[in-house]
Parts: structure tokens; sequence; C-alpha cells
């Protein structure tokens, strides 16, 4: 992807400050701030912040949506992946400005990036089954 939105590299470092986080279980506000410094590419830092720290929050409510999504038990899931279903369920539970196609395809082409080869068929399987319950009124299903 030759063009990227502030956004879109917001949610990527999102994903790779979880993925940190994860591996580390280092101290949140450290991470945060190391995110929010590196200066490659314009971010939306409000946006990165909200996120990294309402994800991080809510992360027993994210594996509980998550898990009956998933064929198998979200610990044996890799980082990335882990990470970036993280972030697509929290979107599409808390973020109802940002259309539901939106967020998964923001998640795959994150996936496709970053994710294990074949990831993202995992992660599209997970967040279109959470849209559907989620996003009831959205998907009409």
């Amino acid at each position: 992807m030759a063009f990227t939105t502030p956004k879109h590299r917001s949610r990527e470092r999102i994903v790779q400050a979880l993925y940190q986080y994860i591996l580390s279980g280092g101290e949140v506000g450290q991470i945060e701030q190391q995110f929010l410094m590196q200066k490659k590419g314009k971010i939306s830092k409000a946006f990165f912040s909200n996120l990294f720290i309402n994800i991080l929050k809510n992360r027993s409510e994210l594996d509980e949506l998550i898990a009956p999504t998933i064929s198998r038990d979200i610990e044996e899931l890799g980082a990335v992946e882990r990470a970036i279903l993280y972030l697509g369920t929290y979107e599409l539970k808390n973020s109802i400005e940002v259309p539901y196609k939106v967020v998964i395809n923001e998640a795959l082409e994150i996936a496709k990036s970053y994710g294990a080869e074949g990831a993202f068929k995992l992660i599209n399987s997970s967040l279109d089954q959470l849209a559907k319950t989620l996003r009831k009124i959205e998907t009409g299903k």
C-alpha cells in the first residue's frame, strides 16, 4: 500500500505496541510513549492512545468475544494475530462511527503486512462473525 492515512499508521502502531505488550508484559505508559515518539510517518496520537489504552483495559472482555469465533484457544494464536484481533474487535464494539467493513479491511491489511502467512483468513472469519453480532443493524444479519 503506497499511500496510508494517519489512522491506518496509528492502527499499525497500535498492533505493534500490543504485540510488544503481549510478549513482554511491559509497562503500558512506557510502551505508549515509545510508540508515540516514533518519527516514522504521521499518526493520530489521540486515536492511538485512546485505542491502545482501552484495548488493554478491556482485554478479558475482548478475549470472551473472540473465543467463540476461533477454533483454538486465544493464547495459542501468535501475538501479532492476537493484537490484530484485539484491535478489530475493540473497534467493532466501540467505534461505531467506523463502518464495520472499514474495521475488517484495516485489520486484514495489517494482517497481510505483519501476520503469519494465511493469518488474514482466521482474522477475517473471526471479525466477520463478530460484526454480525456486534453490528447487527449495520450488517443486516
